[in-house]
């Protein structure tokens, strides 16, 4: 791990906000120079700091209003079990997200779908026939913020 200076914090939080910009842009805000802003992102990408950039899709506006969070414990344990649904869990493009969590269940999902309807096609046709898939609680997402992390 490098150790981060204030200058350092301010461009993280900076590519956080917007991750399109560039380090010209950066520079300016910043009152550095475009040189000094690019070796300083180079050295964060470097340290595995700065693991990529992503682009938000706003899922709504793609036709999918609705979020679903699932609990999901396995029926079967055992590392070929956990690895089959993995693979399998990945493959279903309405799953967005799949975290191996510890607690009450073994995985965390982020579903999206078009409406009740198309989740519920999904978690039935798609989900419930996963290898080693036991118990799933379902939680809709109503609203979402976003929060600043730990950078403030």
């Amino acid at each position: 791990m490098i150790a981060l200076d204030d200058t350092d914090r301010a461009i993280l939080k900076a590519l956080v906000a917007d991750a399109t910009q560039g380090a010209g842009a950066i520079s300016r805000a910043l009152g550095l120079s475009q040189p000094a802003a690019w070796r300083r992102i180079r050295r964060m990408e470097e340290a595995g700091i700065l693991a990529g950039r992503r682009i938000e899709l706003a899922a709504e506006k793609l036709g999918f209003g609705v979020t679903v969070f699932l609990g999901v414990k396995l029926a079967t344990k055992g590392r070929v079990s956990l690895e089959d649904f993995e693979r399998a869990v990945t493959a279903i493009p309405e799953v967005q997200v799949v975290q191996h969590v510890l607690g009450l269940y073994d995985y965390r999902l982020r579903v999206t779908a078009r409406d009740i309807a198309d989740f519920e096609r999904v978690l039935r046709r798609r989900i419930m026939t996963l290898p080693g898939i036991g118990n799933v609680e379902a939680n809709v997402l109503l609203s979402e913020e976003r929060l600043a992390g730990p950078l403030g």
